[in-house]
């Protein structure tokens, strides 16, 4: 389908101005396309194998956490876990990532706490199983927050890619198909013009001989 324009040398030049641009536009979307997914299939892969380790490191810890159930009372272990030995901090930030804006989480712990630091409770009274569930859970916590950052950011990443998409095929199966058809028809048009004041310049030039040679005749007659 063809744009309704009027069909002389400053439209045609206007469309062609217009074509170029659109082309370049193209190009450049389709490039970016290209990198969206590159950049969109390092996260997933790295998402996938960070959520495999980090379920497997979670159900660790939760066979722990019922061992601890099955020989303590519930109370005795929400007693030993209400008061935390630490304190996080939490920043989100964001990062432009190929005119996406993606979140940038970091957790600051108010000091680096190691070996029974790490425990809010004493040891006296409470399961070994209980310890290593809550060393598995201090350890897993910077994984936890590095998968939420990732799978946020794949999220962003593929709401980005599916408009670059819907833009990429809207240039590729209407705009240019419509400027590239609308240039055609009116150079078609421009030619067929061209041909018929030719034509007519050609019958004038010939009728003008004929009315010279008639004249020169009767002259000479």
């Amino acid at each position: 389908m063809r744009l309704n324009v009027n069909p002389n040398r400053m439209e045609l030049s206007r469309l062609k101005g217009r074509l170029a641009t659109t082309v370049r536009g193209h190009k450049l979307l389709k490039d970016k396309q290209d990198e969206l997914m590159r950049r969109f299939i390092e996260l997933a892969r790295e998402n996938d194998r960070l959520r495999r380790q980090v379920e497997a490191e979670l159900m660790d810890a939760y066979r722990d956490f019922v061992l601890v159930g099955a020989i303590t009372s519930p109370e005795a272990v929400m007693q030993a876990l209400m008061a935390p030995s630490e304190e996080i901090s939490l920043e989100v930030t964001t990062r432009n990532l190929m005119s996406v804006t993606v979140p940038e989480m970091t957790f600051t712990r108010k000091q680096e706490l190691s070996g029974a630091d790490i425990y809010p409770y004493g040891f006296l009274g409470t399961a070994d199983e209980l310890d290593r569930a809550v060393a598995k859970l201090f350890e897993l916590l910077p994984k936890l927050l590095r998968l939420g950052e990732i799978e946020k950011t794949c999220g962003l990443l593929a709401d980005e890619i599916e408009k670059t998409r819907r833009r990429v095929n809207a240039l590729e199966y209407m705009t240019i198909p419509q400027l590239e058809e609308t240039i055609k028809y009116i150079q078609m048009k421009l030619d067929e013009n061209e041909r018929s004041s030719r034509i007519r310049l050609m019958k004038v030039k010939s009728m003008m001989e004929q009315e010279t040679a008639r004249k020169a005749a009767l002259r000479q007659s």
